[in-house]
Formats: C-alpha cells, structure tokens, sequence
C-alpha cells in the first residue's frame, strides 16, 4: 500500500533489534530512512539492505546523547531528503541496579538516553514539524507528522532495580503528552509505546556477556523465565510485534491518535 510514500523518518538505534524492524518496515512503505546508531557498521548494513532493496536511507553513526547530535542529525536529514516527518525515539539501553546502590552516573545515564536525547531531537526537529504544520493549517492543508517514544512497561508501573530506567521512560512519557497538547494543532501526533518484555539483546540471557558501553546487559536466565511465566500470553514479544506498533503510530492510520501511551506487553499489564 505504501502508507508512507513521500515520507521521511529518524529512527534511533536502528542498527538492531526494534529499531532495524521499524527501519524496514518503513522503507518497505515507502519512506526514506535515516538509520541513527551508536555502531557504525550495522547502522551501514541497514542502509544498504534498503538501497539494495530499491530504497532510500541514510546512515548517521553517533551517540544521540551528546550535546551536538540532534542538530547534526537533523541537518542532515533535511540535506539529503529536503525534509522530516516521522521522528521514532528509540534509541537506549538499561544499567539496573537497587536505589541504595545506586550512583548519580547511573540514574543520569538512563535520563540522558531516555529523556534528555528525545527532547533535544523533538526541539530541533520544531521547524520541520511545529513550524511546518502552522503553515499546512495555514494553508487548508492536511499533512499529518509523526512522533513516536519509546517507553517501557517499566515507566508506567515501576520495575524493582529499574529506579533509573523508570524514572526516565516515565518522564518520556509525560514529554509525550505535553508535546501533543502543544503541537496538535499544528497536525502533529506526538505518542508513545511502552515495551513490556520484547526479545532483544536488552531482554536476553545475561548469561551471554554482552554489553553497551562497557555496561553489561541482559537479564539473569532464570529471573527471564520468571518473567515470560508471569505474561498471560507466556513469551516474549518479537521484535516485528513491537516494530508494528510503532508503525500504526507513524502512518495515517493514527491520524486522530494524539498523547496515548500503547502498552505493547501480552497482557502483562493491563
């Protein structure tokens, strides 16, 4: 159907997992993609498998959390495609531990990445999105844009040794209920998804050593099977599961969606 012909959309962190589906999906409707990662080469390998694919994309390598990022990655954007419409905030990783053991480096880590970085893109990204609907509105045209956070299950209902990712993913969720009382009038829909356990590198056995930033990730094998046994639909989420979530929210058939919070999480909270 190509839903998103015409369009162009930022996803961050879409080297991997959720964000490398929803950078596909999307190309796969029509858009033009900007692959935001932190590693260069699976943000490069994304981009190719699209313009091989008969697409267009960009790749942008960088850590969305320093202070230069979002104007680079916007003025780029509009360099190459002229233009922005969906803005998908995805980009992040957890560093858990208990409030009494925990350092003011790691609940700041969580905010940089999980607040901070979004809001710095959605401010800079104002004039292809507030500034450019004023002018649609003004105009009697209808041109909807898209935001789209991603929360957690985590910031809705809290999660023990979560103090830091919580606090974050709750604060992008208030973000997000601001930003579309602000910008709808202008035909912006600004929402967000919040994860429950979906299966990426973040929810996989800690057992298997990876990690982000010298940070370990993961989650403890037998704390992992607790989790999927207390899911009413007993697993994980896939990661094409999650990424269409994010993709109702990014086409038009969320037109009249504005400020909600889908919890995406096979009934785990409800």
């Amino acid at each position: 159907m190509n839903l998103l012909e015409n369009k162009v959309a930022i996803v961050t962190g879409a080297g991997r997992g959720v964000g490398r589906k929803v950078a596909d999906m999307f190309a796969n409707e029509g858009a033009k993609v900007v692959i935001s990662d932190l590693d260069e080469k699976p943000a490069f390998e994304c981009a190719n498998e699209i313009k091989e694919n008969g697409g267009k994309a960009l790749a942008v390598i960088g850590d969305v959390t320093t202070n230069d990022f979002a104007q680079r990655i916007i003025h780029e954007t509009i360099q190459t495609f002229g233009q922005l419409d969906i803005l998908v905030n995805n980009a992040g990783y957890t560093w858990d531990g208990f409030v009494h053991k925990m350092s003011d480096e790691q609940f700041q880590a969580m905010l940089d990445i999980h607040l901070i970085a979004p809001f710095r893109l959605i401010r800079e990204a104002a004039p292809y999105f507030r500034e450019a609907g004023k002018k649609d509105v003004e105009n009697g045209t209808y041109n909807y844009r898209k935001i789209v956070n991603v929360s957690s299950v985590a910031g809705v209902m809290g999660n023990v040794g979560q103090a830091n990712y919580a606090s974050a993913k709750a604060g992008l969720i208030g973000l997000t209920k601001t930003i579309a009382r602000e910008w709808a009038p202008y035909q912006v829909n600004c929402n967000a998804v919040a994860f429950g356990m979906i299966d990426t590198r973040l929810t996989q056995p800690k057992e298997k050593g990876e990690s982000i930033n010298g940070i370990s990730i993961g989650i403890p094998e037998k704390v992992r099977t607790m989790f999927e046994h207390s899911i009413p639909q007993k697993r994980a989420g896939t990661v094409e599961e999650a990424a269409q979530s994010i993709f109702y929210l990014a086409s038009p058939l969320s037109n009249y969606v504005n400020g909600q919070v889908l919890n995406v999480n096979g009934g785990w909270y409800t």
